[in-house]
């Protein structure tokens, strides 16, 4: 698969934009591992290769253990969640997968005994931005670098 074209140039007002959105949710009091694991979560759903690959790094750096990475895609069987991680996750699928959810009340109620009304409005923006930058990717085919060892085979 090859890249379409590198968004960030053609358009870097744009993306500016979304940087700022960007910004906002890493200072807005969620907690960083948090972001990075519904970030990578939105990404496997929505097949974006590039994104997929950066948050799996992101949570990695922020100390997020990799058997813990390694596990979202399956966060509903795996022990390993809390129940705010849970809500989070749920949400995000509902979100993500909106047009056939409809972002049900069951999800959405989910969330109150975890999360403040700023803290859901919060992680309902960074939901909406890693869905738009899924889209971006996904329909640029942003691909991530391959390390030098592995590009040679």
């Amino acid at each position: 698969m090859k890249t379409r074209m590198d968004y960030r140039k053609v358009a870097p007002e744009g993306y500016r934009a979304f940087g700022a959105v960007h910004q906002y949710i890493a200072q807005c009091g969620l907690e960083e591992e948090l972001i990075h694991l519904v970030y990578l979560r939105i990404s496997q759903i929505n097949g974006c290769a590039y994104c997929v690959d950066l948050h799996y790094r992101d949570a990695l750096k922020c100390g997020t253990d990799p058997r813990i990475i390694n596990a979202v895609s399956a966060w509903r069987e795996m022990p390993f969640f809390s129940p705010r991680q849970r809500a989070a996750f749920a949400w995000a699928e509902s979100l993500t997968h909106v047009s056939s959810t409809g972002a049900p009340d069951h999800d959405y109620d989910a969330l109150k005994p975890h999360f403040s009304e700023k803290e859901i409005v919060d992680l309902t923006f960074a939901i909406s931005l890693m869905n738009g930058f899924n889209r971006l990717g996904v329909g640029f085919r942003s691909l991530p670098k391959a390390e030098p060892a592995k590009a040679a085979e």
